[in-house]
């Protein structure tokens, strides 16, 4: 009898009483794993005021107390962090080493989130008129719901619900349906550090469940990642009934090569950025320009991706995994014969890619074009695959005003060695997250992640340009306020809409 995934609400792992369960599968084989709940309107329903309740008496806790709960939390967290990654490898289909780096990501967050005392202080005025002193509390918001996608099923859960319940908040979390049991375990684990059974509730489910969480008036904030057309849904359905949304979307993340940049250093760079997770990850990179000369590297480009050999996730070979379902899969080949067809120029091509002993698997082998134009679709859309568009600009004012016009603006970086070149690109680019000499600039949980544009959505969103910037060379991370872009009242900080 196939195991059926519990939901955890009102202090109890409970089997949903729904009668739409569906079938979760091994990406390499489509093997069925497990049965996950649609989770009734009564189930969200009771999950909700389940949080609702909790809040009156954790809001009250002292923050210490509440800050101890989550360091006992990462040390359970690290404990089992092999065990974690083995279940998120065998469901989503990642490599073991790719899946141990998605669980630490969100034990940094665990870690960032048991310093959270320090960053609770108000602000204090004397005398600010006569014999009037005046102060600011920092103080919870109440129930809060986190929507979170396939491709990180620890990291991204961890983004969200330390940070909220921490800050005072209760939670109410929808992972996503495809990768049910690593947030569970999370739950299991954060019960085991001493947590009240009803601050975290785990719902399942897809669009309906959502949609109540959004409309639902004891929902304060919402947190989403995912995809563009479910995050302008979820922001505008959510700011429409008044609630404190976040919501990161989608990304065409564009890697820009100077001729002067480290040739091996950089190919190393594109290669694992552009088919590492399988191509499914926001901060991959899907566009690699070559500016000037350095397109004369495009056979060495392919070459070098020619040697990744996809697999299932045990084999210690397997340089990345299938991707999450026969449905992406569909798409990601659908978009490569739409490149062919628009008249790219196919240098790799991973259509029809068979791992011996996984026939039935999702694997798409790593695909490279050049010849690219941005009124191609493969340009236009989130390939969301192992699939790397290569194109050229003959100046790097040409590459960076490509990447400008582009509607995303979640990540790019810049390989040079040149410190004007790498400076005129982080001052002129109109991206979030800017990295230089690494393809991948991911923050540290102390800083904000922010994309611009389209791969956006929440409060700093309204006032057009964003206040933070990443700058990261080599191995140093720094981060630049603009604090006249800040609105008042407003922190860029992660947990904004948290707390």
């Amino acid at each position: 009898m196939l195991e059926k995934i519990n939901m955890f609400i009102d202090g109890k792992s409970i089997v949903s009483q729904s009668n739409q369960w569906l079938n979760v599968t091994n990406p390499a084989n489509q093997e069925v794993l497990y049965q996950v709940p649609m989770a009734t309107h009564n189930e969200v329903e009771t999950a909700v005021s389940s949080a609702k309740s909790a809040f009156e008496t954790w809001k009250d806790v002292p923050v210490p107390v509440r800050a101890r709960m989550v360091l006992k939390y990462q040390q359970l967290l690290k404990e089992n962090h092999d065990t974690i990654a083995e279940v998120l490898a065998e469901e989503t289909g990642k490599t073991f080493e790719d899946a141990k780096g998605d669980v630490w990501r969100g034990i940094e967050v665990a870690e960032h989130a048991a310093g959270i005392a320090s960053m609770m202080m108000g602000e204090y005025v004397e005398n600010v008129a006569n014999g009037i002193d005046t102060y600011s509390i920092i103080q919870p918001l109440g129930v809060c719901v986190g929507i979170t996608p396939f491709n990180f099923p620890a990291m991204i859960p961890l983004w969200m619900f330390p940070l909220a319940v921490v800050c005072g908040n209760t939670f109410v979390l929808k992972p996503s349906e495809q990768d049910p049991k690593t947030p569970m375990i999370l739950a299991d684990l954060f019960y085991e550090a001493g947590f009240p059974r009803d601050v975290l509730q785990v719902v399942h489910g897809g669009k309906d469940q959502v949609n109540q969480l959004l409309n639902h008036d004891d929902v304060q904030a919402i947190s989403f990642v995912g995809s563009v057309g479910v995050g302008e849904h979820i922001y505008k359905t959510g700011t429409d009934n008044l609630k404190r949304v976040q919501a990161f979307t989608g990304a065409k993340n564009h890697l820009v090569v100077m001729p002067d940049a480290n040739k091996s250093q950089t190919i190393n760079g594109i290669v694992g950025a552009a088919c590492g997770a399988a191509g499914q990850r926001c901060m991959g990179i899907s566009v690699c320009v070559m500016v000037g000369e350095a397109k004369s590297w495009e056979n060495d480009l392919k070459l070098a991706m020619q040697k990744l050999k996809p697999n299932y996730w045990k084999n210690k070979d397997s340089a990345y995994g299938p991707l999450i379902n026969k449905q992406a899969k569909t798409r990601v080949e659908g978009l490569i014969t739409e490149g062919v067809e628009s008249g790219a120029s196919l240098l790799l091509d991973g259509r029809n890619y068979h791992v011996e002993g996984f026939e039935n698997g999702n694997f798409v082998g790593p695909t490279l074009f050049t010849d690219v134009t941005t009124d191609m679709s493969i340009y236009e859309n989130e390939i969301f695959g192992p699939v790397l568009c290569l194109m050229h600009a003959e100046t790097l004012e040409d590459a960076i005003k490509m990447i400008n016009d582009n509607p995303y603006g979640n990540g790019t970086s810049i390989f040079t060695n040149s410190g004007a070149a790498a400076r005129k690109f982080q001052h002129e680019i109109k991206v979030g997250q800017v990295g230089v000499n690494i393809p991948i600039p991911v923050p540290l949980p102390f800083f904000s992640f922010t994309g611009w544009r389209k791969s956006f959505y929440g409060d700093q969103h309204a006032y057009g340009k964003q206040a933070v910037k990443f700058y990261t060379e080599t191995k140093t991370v720094t981060s630049r306020w603009f604090e006249s872009d800040i609105p008042e009242g407003h922190s860029p900080n992660l947990s904004i809409n948290l707390r």
